[in-house]
């Protein structure tokens, strides 16, 4: 059994939408601190979609792989963290890279976390700086985004407005 794989509590009123067949899906996650900050990692400079742009932890969601399975994966994968608890689903949307690999839906959540908070395993190079981002570093989310392109800014400051908790 693969280490993501593990008990992961699902508050009630959370949804995890099913692919259909060709449908390609990614899962974020928003994870919050004991101060009720956020995280981000900064992508690195040979990324391919929003390169050196600040980012949520998530990612593609694999060939007959649930969402919940992914955000537990990729959380694990990009930080070193276990996904503890899912809370809320802050939102789906609807995206295209500049990849040329066509629309993705995007499903982006509120969740806590096992580990270290302050030492992040980061995927080097895929990931190349972390923050911890308050409502007055929301700006900064801007930073290498197209003109409109707030995705990442709008859930983290959605996060923060709504959903403070202790990290534990």
């Amino acid at each position: 059994m693969p280490d993501y794989e593990h008990r992961v509590t699902v508050d009630d009123d959370v949804e995890f939408p099913v692919p259909a067949p060709g449908e390609a899906w990614t899962v974020g996650a928003v994870v919050l601190d004991r101060d009720g900050r956020a995280f981000a990692q900064k992508r690195g400079p040979r990324r391919r979609l929003f390169p050196d742009c600040w980012d949520i932890v998530g990612g593609h969601v694999e060939p007959g792989e649930s969402l919940l399975d992914t955000l537990a994966r990729e959380i694990e994968e990009e930080t070193g963290w276990r996904l503890r608890r899912v809370r809320r689903l802050l939102g789906i949307t609807t995206w295209t890279g500049d990849d040329g690999a066509g629309p993705r839906h995007e499903a982006d959540y509120l969740v806590e976390v096992h580990g270290d908070l302050d030492r992040p395993a980061l995927e080097w190079p895929k990931h190349t700086a972390y923050r911890w981002i308050g409502p007055d570093d929301l700006p900064v989310l801007k930073e290498n985004r197209a003109p409109g392109e707030h995705l990442i800014h709008d859930l983290i400051a959605k996060a923060l407005r709504e959903h403070s908790f202790p990290a534990g």
